[in-house]
């Protein structure tokens, strides 16, 4: 992967580059922008004290944008720099429920609409002047909220209009929940980025002797949805693959839902194997919760929670229940969204740092170099395997 960012890129830069990371993930645009910075600062070009290299190498590359908001709780986006022809990467994490804001005597916490209401008006305060505006939202607004059950509303396809209507020329965000949902915009830039190789880096940099071959390792869906991580993997790494579908009881609805009557595993045996549980998220954890203990209980080695997103609704005691009683080894969930102290502090959890692969999309984009390789982990995931199996790290 290091190759990639010292690469001579054959185009010029759209713009001078613009990083407006709001509040809700201003730690995560800042490390973004140190290698931006870095990287910037090491290249070099015929010409690059021209005006079409205007801007390329900077300090920082972040903004200074703040979006306040009147005692009444309403807000505003105040843009305090030019933009004019900028490249302009909006950042927003629309899970981070630990901002809040102050409605007279009161202060409300702020809920993903409160996060995209606030996006919208950094969008609207540089329409008209930047060059281009992009927007980098890893967790997809509303994509719980993709498909439509009878009298529903359609909220993912219906922001995505929205941002399109806005301007916006490209969305990057980060295992969809349905990556179908990118059919609401078929005239612009969509991506859905998966973490593959970052979940396979994280975790052979922190567990050794670990056996990657289909006698000892298996890839597991915890339901159908997840499936096509699962087979990915399982492609990749050269291992088997499993899957739990799960029997729910229809005759009950229990806090909005149909409760799960009992889990149900294809696939072949996984006694003694060690387990990579995948999926998009955690929200409450009970369903992962449940895969593992099943595992357990079919007497699987060594389990491996992955998961792009690491809301934990439920809160972390069950997970340090089942940590403590053998049933998980590993949680593994980047910083794509917001992570509370307690979670970066527990012993099974392993942080996977996103940050240097959003730069390198974004030093790809900004030059309007082609993403294929960037968005395609497997050679990566081959080399760095090749160097595990060979006892480097």
């Amino acid at each position: 992967m290091a190759q990639v960012n010292t690469k001579d890129f054959s185009t010029l830069p759209v713009g001078r580059l613009g990083l407006i990371p709001l509040q809700s993930c201003s730690s995560l645009g800042a490390k973004v922008n140190d290698w931006l910075v870095k990287w910037r600062a090491e290249r070099q070009y015929p010409g690059m004290d021209s005006f079409a290299f205007e801007g390329y190498k900077r300090d920082s590359y972040i903004i200074d944008a703040k979006t306040p908001r009147f005692g009444s709780g309403e807000g505003k986006c105040t843009i305090n720099e030019s933009v004019r022809g900028d490249d302009i990467y909006v950042m927003v994490d629309v899970t981070n429920y630990s901002l809040s804001y102050p409605i007279g005597p009161y202060r409300n916490l702020m809920s993903p609409d409160d996060h995209f209401q606030d996006m919208k008006r950094v969008i609207a305060a540089v329409g008209g002047k930047a060059r281009r505006v992009n927007v980098i939202m890893p967790y997809l607004y509303e994509s719980r909220q993709d498909k439509r059950v009878g009298r529903e509303s359609l909220d993912c396809a219906n922001a995505l209009h929205e941002l399109i209507d806005m301007g916006v020329e490209n969305i990057i965000t980060f295992d969809a929940h349905d990556s179908r949902v990118q059919n609401a915009t078929p005239l612009h830039g969509f991506e859905t980025v998966q973490p593959s190789y970052q979940f396979i880096k994280a975790l052979l940099n922190k567990e050794e002797g670990l056996h990657i071959d289909k006698d000892h390792f298996m890839t597991i869906s915890p339901d159908e949805g997840s499936m096509s991580r699962a087979i990915y993997l399982a492609n990749v790494l050269g291992v088997d693959m499993g899957m739990y579908y799960k029997r729910l009881d229809y005759s009950k609805y229990v806090n909005g839902r149909h409760p799960i009557a009992a889990y149900e595993f294809l696939g072949p045996k996984i006694e003694g194997k060690d387990m990579i549980l995948i999926d998009d998220m955690i929200s409450s954890g009970e369903s992962m919760l449940d895969t593992a203990k099943e595992l357990k209980r079919m007497k699987a080695r060594k389990v491996f929670i992955c998961t792009t997103f690491g809301l934990f609704t439920g809160g972390l005691k069950k997970f340090d229940e089942y940590y403590e009683n053998g049933i998980i080894d590993r949680v593994l969930t980047t910083n794509l969204v917001y992570q509370t102290p307690e979670l970066l502090s527990k012993p099974y959890y392993i942080n996977v740092d996103m940050s240097k692969y959003i730069a390198l999309i974004i030093d790809n984009l900004n030059h309007d170099a082609s993403l294929s390789d960037l968005l395609n982990p497997t050679g990566r995931i081959n080399r760095l395997l090749a160097k595990y199996r060979a006892g480097e790290r």
